[in-house]
């Protein structure tokens, strides 16, 4: 089942095609593996402080959410073989496509839903 990823802030859709990743193995195996990242899909990640994209072959757009779901980081076109910083009071990360987050002009403090 997927779930819904709005911005609520903006009022606009990031994802309706998300799923999450919360065991161990799937956190670490997060987007590896994948070849279709298309608009529309997204990888909830949770806890989640920080991320990395060492063997990804495409770059993603990156939300890190505090415990009331507002953004405390939003990363752009994050590139292969790289690491974000960490972000203690992060509760869950976002991958979403590379350029959704300029689509849709989602940005620090905003807060966003997932349904």
């Amino acid at each position: 089942m997927y779930l819904t990823i709005l911005n609520q802030s903006k009022d606009t859709l990031l994802a309706d095609k998300a799923i999450t990743a919360k065991s161990i193995f799937k956190r670490i195996r997060g987007l590896l593996g994948t070849k279709d990242f298309n608009n529309g899909k997204a990888l909830i990640i949770q806890p989640c402080p920080s991320i990395h994209t060492f063997f990804m072959p495409f770059a993603i757009d990156i939300l890190f959410l505090a415990q009331d779901n507002r953004v405390i980081r939003a990363i752009d076109s994050l590139k292969p073989f790289r690491m974000t910083p960490i972000f203690f009071k992060a509760r869950l990360a976002i991958e979403l496509p590379a350029g959704t987050l300029k689509a849709t002009k989602t940005a620090q403090n905003d807060v966003i839903s997932i349904n």
